[in-house]
């Protein structure tokens, strides 16, 4: 078990330990002091009071990202909360339903050197956790100004008291500088106090986070050399990563196999996912540049069902591609083909600007060889146009 799944399942089972424990105690008694009667009634007011807890502290994190980040000299180019997303493409901002990595939202961003020379991610980070904890604070203001008042009153103050201490956990997860199952703004503020290195940390973002307006198409073909030198230099495996993507778009297959090798003598230090993606374009680059039968070999040999399994179950335009190749090619499948190929819309929708036209390439392609290996099968609909 990998050390961040380890560290989220205890946190899992502290608030799951805290949630009992609050229930059968100070939620139970205030039961019997309440205006309501019936055990329905009480739940649906538990359930409003979580969601509330919830909502609010979701909305408040993300506002004080892009708050932070607006003072801290950074460009959102998309904002989510709870898969409800403002995404900023071609100079346009438009509503969109996106996957996040986080507790309850996310705000990604990039560098505005035209308003600062040296964005400060700092106020990024910790406005989030700063606006919640203000907000614990003003519910349990409430709490204790009402709950020695009449019934109605002591249910204003326990809702506000629920709602507070769920906010406080959510506040707690987020800034615990370790790594979980989700990035959180305390294992970022420990990554950059440890690095100090708030230069490679913007870089690092504008490669991850992409260019968000593309006007032409030598833009779209360029912008992945405009930021791929400064993270060759990150010795992180998220920089390491990310500085796969130009050399993979150009063929330099001999030197991405070699960041590659270096990420898998790395692997405790990726997350479950992040090994997925690497043995995504480990495979990926093999498909495309070893012999058939040889592949096959390896294929048959060293790809396991739990990596099949992993691939196909994601469905990013990374995971596609390759399990496209994997699945038309090795297990010559066309029913897993055409089931990945039907996501494959969405999944192009989804990936960042900066990554639309070298990813449209690299699909193609991979379902160009996919095509001429089972000409029958009619996956040329699947195209990717621009």
């Amino acid at each position: 078990m990998k050390k961040e799944n380890f560290f989220g399942i205890i946190m899992y089972l502290f608030v799951f330990a805290f949630a009992v424990v609050y229930g059968l105690t100070v939620l139970q008694t205030h039961f019997q002091h309440s205006s309501m009667n019936q055990v329905w009634q009480y739940a649906i007011y538990i359930i409003l009071c979580i969601i509330g807890g919830v909502l609010s502290s979701a909305v408040l994190f993300e506002l004080g990202h892009y708050v932070g980040a607006k003072v801290g000299g950074y460009k959102v180019v998309k904002f989510t909360i709870l898969y409800f997303s403002i995404v900023h493409e071609n100079d346009k901002r438009h509503f969109a339903f996106r996957r996040f990595d986080g507790l309850t939202g996310e705000t990604l961003i990039v560098p505005n050197y035209e308003k600062k020379e040296t964005p400060n991610p700092y106020p990024y980070l910790t406005y989030g956790p700063i606006f919640n904890i203000a907000w614990v604070v003003g519910m349990f203001v409430i709490f204790f100004y009402f709950y020695k008042g009449s019934n109605f009153d002591g249910d204003i103050a326990y809702a506000a008291l629920t709602v507070g201490l769920i906010s406080a956990i959510l506040v707690i997860y987020d800034i615990v500088p370790i790594k979980t199952d989700t990035t959180t703004n305390g294992f970022l503020i420990h990554y950059l106090r440890k690095t100090k290195d708030v230069k490679a940390f913007n870089d690092l973002l504008e490669s991850k986070n992409g260019v968000s307006d593309l006007s032409s198409e030598d833009d779209k073909k360029s912008v992945n050399k405009k930021v791929v030198a400064p993270t060759v230099n990150i010795n992180t495996v998220e920089g390491k990563i990310v500085s796969l993507y130009p050399l993979i778009d150009d063929k330099k297959y001999d030197e991405a196999n070699k960041i590659i090798a270096e990420l898998y003598s790395r692997k405790n230090e990726l997350t479950s996912r992040q090994y997925v993606e690497v043995q995504e374009h480990d495979i990926y680059i093999k498909i495309m540049t070893t012999e058939y039968d040889e592949m096959a070999k390896i294929y048959d040999e060293e790809i396991t069902l739990s990596t099949k399994r992993d691939i196909s179950s994601d469905h990013t335009i990374i995971g596609i591609r390759t399990y496209i190749l994997m699945a038309g090619l090795f297990d010559k499948s066309r029913s897993e083909c055409a089931l990945a190929l039907s996501k494959v819309a969405k999944a192009y929708k989804n990936t960042l600007p900066s990554r639309k036209h070298p990813e449209l390439v690299l699909f193609n392609d991979a379902l160009e060889k996919v095509c001429q290996a089972h000409p029958k099968w009619e996956l040329e609909i699947y195209k990717l146009y621009e």
